[in-house]
């Protein structure tokens, strides 16, 4: 399957990239200006994105009472060029009532070894290390359940 992306650079290291949904993202990798995500920081994204959908399709499959899901990811890079990210871990935080922490554990080995392509690619590279923690209720910062699975 193929895919399509257009970087268009605007000025100094600013860049606005345009992938085949046409979902525009402004791109800087110039920290002292900040005016968009940086390109090493996009990668992490990517890999929370696509692990994410993975550890949800599975614990909706498992038929588990999920209302969020937080995924903190701490990417460590080389010290010299190309700084490649040499260690990632990523932090799981699973909300719901009365998760099986069976249920967790296998849709992030799931995830981790079989369906993420992001963590694949980035493995073989960096030393990837994942854990979790289950929370009973809601995520705190949103206070809704939007885009929790309907009961």
């Amino acid at each position: 399957m193929a895919t399509e992306s257009t970087v268009k650079w605007i000025d100094g290291n600013q860049f606005v990239g345009i992938p085949t949904s046409g979902h525009g993202v402004v791109i800087d990798a110039d920290r002292t200006r900040n005016s968009g995500i940086g390109p090493m920081e996009l990668l992490l994204l990517g890999l929370g994105g696509c692990t994410g959908t993975d550890v949800i399709n599975v614990l909706r499959k498992k038929r588990e009472n999920v209302t969020g899901l937080e995924i903190k990811i701490r990417g460590e890079r080389a010290s010299t060029a190309p700084t490649v990210y040499t260690e990632i871990h990523v932090h799981y935080v699973v909300y719901g009532g009365e998760i099986k922490e069976k249920s967790v554990q296998d849709a992030i080995h799931l995830s981790e070894t079989k369906y993420c392509g992001a963590a694949a690619m980035l493995g073989k590279t960096a030393k990837m290390t994942f854990d979790y923690e289950i929370r009973q209720g809601m995520p705190e910062a949103s206070g809704t359940n939007e885009g929790a699975p309907p009961e």
